[in-house]
């Protein structure tokens, strides 16, 4: 398969390409400042312009989102719109537009999260977005067929406690290996409308 993945670069997303590469896929990797492709995909145009530079698409998956992480009491409505528009808004853009550019039996990946179900403090706003990722995954899904939609909810992985640690305390880490297999479960696989907990 074809497989755009946004955020490959990063932490979880190099090893979601490596085991998706390892079986046989052709990835293009998608990043603000490093990649295959070049694209901030928080800008709907921009997000066109990807679409136009890229054909063939089997599948499109997401393995980055940003998200502001303060107390509910200092988080600004600029921080609510940002996280919003890192982590929901542009993953809902990606399948929006995508749409007509993935195969007709192709499929979207998305990237929620565990603070959806277990809430932290200073994490209102990225519940929230993730909360709205899953939500239109659902939606979506009964709009697609034959084009699948899924989302991947990982808890913390591993590879990044050293940043995000200590707004997981007692919570327990998983490699990011074992996220990758949740993607190629999403990708290879035939359901639709799931939300792949990972913890």
């Amino acid at each position: 398969m074809r497989i755009l993945l946004v955020g490959a670069g990063g932490t979880l997303g190099s090893v979601v390409r490596k085991a998706l590469v390892e079986r046989g896929h052709e990835v293009i990797g998608v990043g603000r400042s490093g990649g295959d492709v070049l694209c901030d995909v928080t800008d709907p145009e921009a997000v066109g312009r990807l679409y136009g530079q890229v054909e063939g698409l089997d599948a499109v998956a997401v393995a980055a989102g940003a998200a502001v992480f303060k107390p509910l009491g200092e988080l600004t409505a600029d921080d609510f719109a940002a996280t919003f528009r890192g982590k929901a808004l542009s993953q809902v853009e990606l399948v929006r537009q995508g749409a007509r550019h993935v195969a007709a039996t192709g499929s979207f990946t998305l990237i929620s999260g565990v603070l959806t179900e277990e809430p932290i403090v200073a994490g209102a706003a990225a519940s929230a977005a993730n909360g709205a990722v899953e939500a239109f995954v659902r939606a979506a899904a009964i709009e697609l067929p034959p084009q699948r939609i899924n989302a991947v909810s990982p808890t913390v992985v591993e590879e990044s406690l050293p940043s995000y640690g200590p707004f997981f305390r007692g919570m327990e880490a998983v490699p990011a290996s074992r996220v990758a297999t949740a993607y190629v479960r999403s990708i290879e696989g035939a359901q639709t409308g799931r939300i792949y907990g990972v913890r």
